[in-house]
């Protein structure tokens, strides 16, 4: 399991390694095809800073040759915000005074038709809170029972569940999944989730071997920049992407790095991460790993996300409404989280072809389960 691999790596002591890489490590990561872990260190380091530059042609580089001039679009349906975790940061938190909303199958249904109506989605993210009892993996297998027909690709992020369970799950469609490890800071992992089933922290972190080994077609990785030091997080994704091809070989891989965004739980993120961090990122992850997905949620801001569309980036979400409920206007509650980019799908799909990009709204079909 991934929690064995991490175990050798002191957070303090990779983050010193980060820190202390010079412009010489840098230059010697970009010289070379195919990176270290070491590497990568220098590409997200500070001394990195003054090489944005190179790295994004090579970041552009390697994802034309990989993705083409294509991006892919997907849309987030959430069916619950019931949730028995206590994320500090989240506005799902079940002490939250909100309304909470757990779709039927007829308002998931109606969710369906109106995304449909919005765009010729075919990559649907189900995303829901964590509560086993009164959302577990009987209400998920209906959910994904309920969008088949209307959709091609199905992805979840939903709770961390057994080898077992995702494997039922994909017997009714399920094609991807995403978690979010958050932290791997263990050490300071529950204080920002102190209870409910998120609290595990080895639950959650292997939760991808569990992924891997039930067969998922797809899994998506990510985490949540604004808790801890996000070049030593980061870092330890690599590590996890790099554990995971190694074991999953068959499997496709996704990362995401979403900046904290207000929530009803006004927790202030403890780093912020500008733009020129995020894009020196990104274009470390592409030259790192060539293959990996790497997706843009509508946290970020249009214009930033129009800009980064040929520079390493290969799969954007569009017209997000992050409350249950949210697209065909039945009862709803609060967001999870308030989005930034509020443009239509129709125009970000105009804003990728001005790029001279080609959207792709399907690059999946049922007939490949």
């Amino acid at each position: 399991m991934f929690s064995d691999e991490l175990a050798k790596y002191d957070w303090e002591q990779t983050t010193q390694r980060i820190l202390s890489k010079t412009r010489h490590d840098v230059e010697c990561a970009l010289g070379k095809e195919h990176l270290t872990l070491d590497d990568f260190m220098a590409l997200v380091s500070p001394a990195a800073a003054d090489y944005l530059e190179p790295m994004a042609r090579l970041s552009r580089k390697y994802t034309l040759e990989r993705f083409g001039k294509t991006i892919s679009m997907y849309i987030p349906m959430y069916i619950t915000n019931s949730c028995t975790n206590s994320c500090v940061y989240c506005g799902f938190n079940r002490h939250n005074k909100i309304a909470r909303v757990i779709l039927t199958p007829e308002q998931i249904e109606n969710e369906c038709k109106a995304i449909r109506a919005l765009g010729p989605f075919e990559n649907l993210l189900l995303v829901s809170g964590e509560n086993p009892r009164a959302a577990g993996v009987d209400y998920l297998e209906k959910a994904l029972q309920v969008c088949r027909p209307y959709f091609n690709n199905l992805t979840m992020e939903v709770m961390p569940l057994s080898a077992e369970d995702y494997r039922r799950l994909t017997l009714s469609g399920l094609n991807g999944v995403v978690c979010f490890q958050e932290t791997y800071n263990r050490k300071n992992y529950n204080i920002y989730h102190p209870a409910g089933m998120k609290a595990n922290f080895d639950w959650r972190v292997n939760g991808f071997d569990r992924m891997g080994q039930a067969g998922v077609h797809k899994i998506g990785m990510g985490v949540l920049i604004g808790l801890e030091e996000w070049r030593t997080d980061v870092t330890m994704m690599a590590l996890h992407l790099c554990y995971l091809r190694k074991h999953y070989w068959k499997t496709r891989y996704s990362v995401n790095f979403p900046r904290m965004r207000p929530s009803e739980g006004h927790f202030q993120p403890n780093v912020v991460m500008s733009d020129r961090e995020l894009a020196q990122v990104t274009f470390a992850f592409r030259i790192f790993d060539h293959d990996v997905d790497i997706s843009y949620s509508t946290r970020e801001a249009a214009d930033f996300r129009n800009n980064m569309l040929s520079l390493g980036v290969t799969s954007v979400s569009a017209g997000s409404k992050t409350d249950p409920g949210g697209y065909s206007s039945c009862p709803t509650s609060l967001e999870q989280f308030h989005i930034s980019d509020e443009r239509t799908p129709a125009q970000v799909a105009d804003d990728i072809r001005q790029k001279g990009y080609e959207v792709v709204w399907k690059d999946w079909d049922k007939v490949f389960d």
